[in-house]
């Protein structure tokens, strides 16, 4: 198939995502609006590409997702220690800033990703929760994008041992309580299939998608809610 070249300011359907190359490129070009990347989302596409590259769009298959975590015997311990606190939506962009640091392979959290995704954070549609340690210091977080029943994982980071793990098994559990119904982590990789992410066919996704995006769901009330249960039994 030929790749669709998407003209930056113009804003039109993603195509099928079935129609992506074999490795999930779906199309290339465009810009970083709003209304670009909440259409993505609700297309089932995402968002990745490197410095000096023009935005990429894809659409894999498989598609990871979690729906139940694993949580392995030492992990259990660091969610049962009560040192530390978690927090929802308030440090997004510290969070963001965080996710883009220190990676061996490089980053794709560039600056127009950290604008956009901030202006998708003050809209309503982006949210972090954060895990502190009890002096105040931000030691791990998680950041995605929501849209009606589906909260799409962007990063997480750690700055202390366990402490991206804890901030997605919080982030999940809150989350499912909350009404979120498709839990998307986008890519497969080793540290997210300890954590019990699974692949999905990509067809399999986008039904659950289409369900998903049917719910009305406000996550703004989280701000208020005491995550400190999830260092409860998983």
């Amino acid at each position: 198939m030929d790749i669709l070249y998407l003209d930056p300011g113009q804003v039109l359907p993603f195509p099928d995502p079935r129609s992506a190359l074999p490795e999930g490129l779906l199309a290339v070009g465009g810009d970083l609006c709003q209304e670009r990347l909440l259409l993505a989302y609700d297309s089932g596409v995402f968002p990745w590409y490197s410095e000096y590259e023009i935005p990429l769009w894809w659409s894999p298959d498989p598609r990871a997702i979690l729906r139940k975590p694993h949580v392995s015997h030492s992990l259990m311990r660091s969610l049962r220690r009560q040192d530390y606190r978690i927090t929802w939506n308030q440090a997004f962009a510290e969070v963001v800033e965080e996710c883009s640091r220190e990676r061996l392979e490089g980053t794709w959290i560039l600056p127009e990703i950290k604008t956009a995704y901030q202006l998708l954070h003050e809209e309503g549609h982006a949210h972090s929760l954060e895990v502190w340690d009890l002096e105040g210091k931000l030691i791990g977080g998680v950041y995605g994008v929501q849209r009606g029943g589906l909260f799409a994982a962007e990063s997480m980071f750690h700055r202390r041992r366990d402490a991206s793990k804890i901030a997605l098994i919080a982030c999940h559990r809150g989350l499912l309580e909350a009404g979120i119904e498709l839990f998307d982590v986008q890519l497969m990789n080793p540290h997210l299939a300890s954590l019990g992410v699974e692949d999905i066919p990509r067809d399999e996704y986008l039904a659950l998608l289409a369900q998903a995006r049917r719910k009305e769901l406000d996550l703004g009330s989280l701000a208020g809610r005491d995550f400190e249960g999830s260092n409860r039994s998983v």
